[in-house]
């Protein structure tokens, strides 16, 4: 058998008929009715009954007609995949993603993607999740960059990053002095944080419950810069990627650390609708957060930034180092 053969088969099972088979591949009756005949000697089993003027497929017939539609399907991609290497990318792009994700991960990643292809239109959309995922539902966004999971069928997603999520307060707060934070010393203290609709705050309200903590929820927002400036304000403390605040961490204007005992880490990641095949543009988007992934700063390193920390002395070549190595001996482990 050949792919004209299933070609030829596809058709007369959809129009029940060889003749309007053949009028659909610009064959003869006759020409249509040898094939299926050559099908049926080959395979040695009847494909269609022929009851009069109609006809109808048999079980045989049902499971090639199925190979042939899933052989058609992958010879068609492949065409396609191969024609659109030849062409250059253009068409819209429609992203969305959460604050945090529209200030820190998109700029770079737009500004590789338009370098590369200049072609594409990008027209860039955030808001809370619930509005960002009704907008790729309805075909009005293209491609999100979501904190995940995503549990709805109707999605893929494709886990990109892992970003670790820090205690972030002011300078002068208390819990700025201590060593070491415990989650018990987060009791009492208030906090400000990401709404309950986002991955971002389940993370936290899942740590929160697992430490038996109820948190002083003094304001909840979608926007991490609303919750940066309330917490240099003194107004609480918050919980949030550290990519957020590595800037004002380093200037000074905040103080962040991990607590001590427990990884809060939200996973984040492309989302879009199930589809047979995904446009080139969107493929072209994701391939290029790819080369950016490796500049974000997704994490302090081994230890947290701690603002006003004394710097250690390293001693000159001809100075003992008996007092650095006991100060080193002495400082706690990183958490």
């Amino acid at each position: 058998m050949d792919l004209r053969q299933l070609e030829i088969l596809r058709a007369v099972a959809q129009t029940g008929s060889f003749t309007n088979a053949g009028r659909q591949l610009h064959l003869s009756q006759s020409a249509v009715s040898r094939q299926i005949i050559l099908l049926e000697e080959e395979l040695n089993e009847q494909l269609f009954l022929r009851l009069g003027r109609t006809i109808r497929i048999t079980p045989s017939g049902r499971t090639l007609l199925e190979l042939g539609e899933r052989m058609l399907a992958d010879l068609e991609h492949t065409r396609e995949a191969i024609l659109d290497r030849q062409r250059t990318v253009n068409g819209t792009v429609r992203l969305v993603g959460g604050m945090t994700v529209c200030l820190y991960v998109f700029p770079p990643l737009l500004k590789l993607f338009r370098k590369e292809h200049p072609a594409v239109d990008v027209k860039l959309m955030t808001g809370a999740a619930p509005r960002l995922l009704r907008q790729l539902r309805t075909g009005t966004a293209d491609l999100g960059f979501l904190t995940l999971p995503i549990d709805d069928p109707h999605f893929v997603s494709v886990p990109v990053m892992r970003e670790e999520m820090l205690l972030v307060t002011s300078p002068t707060h208390p819990l700025a002095r201590k060593k070491r934070i415990a989650p018990a010393d987060l009791v009492g203290h208030p906090f400000v944080l990401f709404e309950p609709s986002s991955n971002s705050r389940k993370v936290i309200d899942a740590f929160l419950l697992r430490e038996q903590i109820e948190p002083k929820i003094i304001t909840e927002t979608e926007s991490v810069e609303i919750l940066k400036a309330l917490v240099m304000i003194g107004m609480g403390m918050t919980i949030i990627p550290y990519q957020a605040v590595a800037r004002e961490v380093r200037a000074g204007q905040l103080f962040c650390a991990r607590i001590a005992g427990v990884e809060l880490v939200r996973e984040t990641g492309w989302v879009y609708l199930r589809t047979s095949r995904v446009p080139r543009a969107l493929q072209a988007m994701m391939a290029a957060l790819e080369r950016v992934r490796p500049k974000l700063k997704l994490s302090p390193g081994p230890v947290a930034r701690r603002a006003g920390a004394e710097k250690v002395q390293r001693p000159s070549p001809g100075q003992s180092s008996a007092k650095s190595r006991d100060r080193q001996a002495s400082s706690p482990p990183p958490d």
